[in-house]
């Protein structure tokens, strides 16, 4: 059964990427890809697309990995991924650089870019 995980910048470095040990160099350390969505409680479109993302985590459990960053509780992370509108989508396949998608997606979006970024 597929989960979201709720990660924060420890987390995100552990399980994603070590950008302050390699800030020039991207190195994903998933051993599956993920999508990472910056989001907030009280913003609408994030709102919007949980049950979204909930539903995609289910239909690619054990494909990829998706995970949640509170940008109120990880400001730090939040600022050094450049972060200004939510919600944002960091979409990490296993050996090319991420994309960033912004901004509401609907759920035949979202499967476009997982196959078109992650596969």
């Amino acid at each position: 059964m597929g989960k979201i995980t709720q990660l924060t910048k420890l987390e995100f470095i552990e399980k994603v990427a070590d950008y302050e040990a390699n800030p020039g160099e991207w190195k994903y350390k998933g051993e599956k890809p993920c999508i990472v969505d910056f989001y907030a409680d009280w913003c609408g479109p994030s709102r919007m697309i949980a049950p979204i993302l909930d539903q995609l985590a289910e239909e690619y459990a054990g494909k990829i990995n998706i995970y949640k960053v509170n940008i109120d509780e990880e400001e730090e992370l939040t600022s050094d991924f450049g972060i200004h509108n939510i919600p944002s989508l960091l979409f990490c396949p296993l050996d090319k650089r991420p994309k960033m998608a912004r901004g509401n997606m609907s759920k035949s979006d979202f499967k476009k870019a997982i196959d078109e970024t992650l596969f």
